[in-house]
């Protein structure tokens, strides 16, 4: 496995991941036909903008396949007064891979 800066070419993986994420995470919270409408080209979108801000920090765990399984992203948030510091925005993995240390390497 390994942990990686994203580039703008992992958008699509970044995309796959989140939706997957968004489908096994919130299953019986969310009505299934909402998270079936969630889509992996709009996501794709929603990820090239994302990984187009120079402000804006992702980073990608692959598999030995050289797929991604996982990202976290975060940045300075407007709010955050602190010098120095940033703000973590999300992590996701997918539910395969949960529980394996991945965030921990």
């Amino acid at each position: 496995m390994i942990i990686r800066e994203s580039k703008i070419s992992d958008a699509k993986g970044i995309a796959k991941v989140h939706v997957d994420c968004w489908r096994t995470t919130y299953r019986n919270i969310i009505p299934d036909e909402f998270l079936e409408k969630l889509s992996y080209e709009q996501r794709t979108e929603l990820w090239i903008k994302n990984l187009s801000k120079d402000d804006n920090y992702v980073f990608v765990a692959e598999n030995n396949l050289g797929e991604i399984i996982g990202f976290a992203d975060g940045g300075k948030r407007e709010t955050n007064t602190v010098e120095n510091s940033a703000d973590l925005t999300s992590i996701y993995i997918l539910e395969q891979y949960q529980g394996l240390g991945i965030g921990s390497c």
